[in-house]
C-alpha cells in the first residue's frame, strides 16, 4: 500500500482500539518516548555531540547548534520526545512539507533545518541492526523509509522526497534493556533498501498500538560503503550552517614532515587571511580508517566518541593570530600504507 493509503487504513484501525480501550479502561493512555539510535535520528546525536560531563548541553556540530539556537536546548535534553499525541500512525497530509523531522511538532522545529547534521555511514542492501529507544515502552508498528534518488538535499524534506512504500516494517519488535535510558531499547534486523549511493534521509514512524501516539524522525544517512560509522558528532565543523556566512576566518594548510613504516609525522599551519586579530583557531577534519593520532603538540586534540573526527585547538599560548599572521601545530600517527593529506577546516571561536 501507498504511505498515505496505509497510514490512512492503521488510523483508523487504531482509532478504534483506542475508543474500545478507554470505553473499557476509562484511563488516559501513557506517555511513551524513543527515537532511532542506529541510524541516529537528528535529535539523538545531536544530544550525544553536545552532552558535556557536567552533564548540561554544549553542541559542537554546527547543525545540532542552529537546531538549539531556533528550538531551545531542551529540544536535546529531550531527544525522545518528537511526538504527536494525535497522530494515528498518519504522515503525507497531516505532517506539513518541510516538518517531516520534527513531525509537525512546534518544540522541534529546529531539526527541520538544512544542515550539516552527524551522519550514519551505511551500505545500501546490506542486513543491518536497527534500534529504537523505548525511553518509554510501548507495542506497535514501526516504518522506515528512505528518501528518492535526487531528492533536494537543500530544502527542508518534504514528502515529494520520501518513497511511498516504506523500505522495512517492523511489526510489536522485540526489546532489551531499561526503560528510562539509552540502553533500553526495540531491536530487529533488516535489509537497507539497494541501489541507494551518497546522501540521504531515513524516515522513521513510530506508530503505537494502544493509543494515537505517533513518533516521527530524520536520520541523516550516506550510502558510501560503511557499515554503521558516525560523522560528525563531537567536533566542530566548518562551515557552521547553511544560511549563515562560512566561517572562514582562518586558513590551514598540511605537510608531512616525515614518515615510516606503519606511521608519519605531519605539521598544520594555521594563517588568518583577514584584517583583524584572531583570538582562537580550530582544525578540523577526519581520520582515514586505520590510523591512530599518537601525540599533538602546540594544540590540544579533542576526537568524537568513535575517534573518526579529530579537532586541534589553539594551545593556551598560540591563539592569537595577527592579520596575516600564522601559528602551527604538529603531530604524529600510526596509518596504514601511504598517508594521504586529509582535507581540512579551520575555525575561530
Amino acid at each position: 500500500m501507498t504511505r498515505r493509503r496505509a497510514t490512512t487504513v492503521l488510523a483508523a484501525v487504531a482509532m478504534l482500539m483506542a475508543g474500545l480501550l478507554g470505553a473499557t479502561l476509562n484511563a488516559p493512555p501513557a506517555s511513551a518516548h524513543g527515537a532511532m539510535m542506529t541510524p541516529g535520528s537528528r535529535t539523538f546525536l545531536c544530544w550525544r555531540d553536545g552532552l558535556t560531563q557536567q552533564g548540561n548541553i554544549v553542541p559542537k556540530n554546527s547543525a545540532c547548534a542552529g537546531a538549539v539556537a531556533q528550538s531551545g536546548d531542551n529540544s536535546l535534553y529531550n531527544w525522545f520526545s518528537v511526538l504527536r499525541s494525535d497522530g494515528a500512525g498518519r504522515t503525507e497530509g497531516f505532517v506539513p512539507d518541510g516538518q517531516l523531522c520534527s513531525g509537525g511538532n512546534p518544540n522541534f522545529t529546529g531539526f527541520n533545518r538544512v544542515g550539516n547534521w552527524p551522519v550514519t555511514h551505511l551500505t545500501a542492501g546490506a542486513n543491518f541492526s536497527f534500534t529504537y529507544n523505548k525511553w518509554a515502552a510501548h507495542p506497535g508498528w514501526f516504518y522506515l523509509y528512505v528518501t528518492r534518488d535526487g531528492w533536494n538535499q537543500n530544502q527542508p524534506l518534504t514528502w515529494a522526497d520520501v518513497e511511498d512504500q516504506p523500505f522495512l516494517t517492523a511489526d510489536h519488535p522485540s526489546s532489551t534493556g531499561p526503560v528510562g535510558s539509552v540502553d533500553g531499547k526495540y531491536e530487529w534486523t533488516g535489509n537497507l533498501p539497494s541501489g541507494k549511493t551518497g546522501r540521504h534521509i531515513i524516515y522513521s514512524v513510530w506508530k503505537r498500538s494502544d493509543s494515537n501516539e505517533t513518533f516521527y524522525g530524520c536520520s541523516d544517512v550516506m550510502f558510501d560503503g560503511g557499515n554503521g560509522e558516525v560523522t560528525g558528532v563531537g567536533v566542530v565543523d566548518n562551515p557552521p550552517d547553511p544560511g549563515q556566512p562560512p566561517n572562514g576566518a582562518c586558513t590551514a594548510t598540511w605537510a608531512f614532515t616525515g614518515n615510516w613504516q606503519g606511521g608519519y609525522q605531519a605539521q598544520v599551519t594555521v594563517r588568518n587571511p583577514g584584517t583583524s586579530t584572531l583570538s582562537g583557531w580550530r582544525v578540523g577534519w577526519t581520520i582515514p580508517g586505520g590510523t591512530t593520532i599518537n601525540s599533538v603538540w602546540n594544540g590540544t586534540l579533542t576526537l568524537d566518541s568513535l575517534g573518526t573526527q579529530a579537532t586541534v585547538g589553539n594551545a593556551g599560548w598560540n591563539g592569537s593570530l595577527a592579520p596575516n599572521g600564522s601559528q602551527s601545530f604538529g603531530l604524529t600517527a600510526n596509518a596504514p600504507g601511504t598517508p594521504t593529506a586529509p582535507e581540512l577546516t579551520c575555525s575561530s571561536p
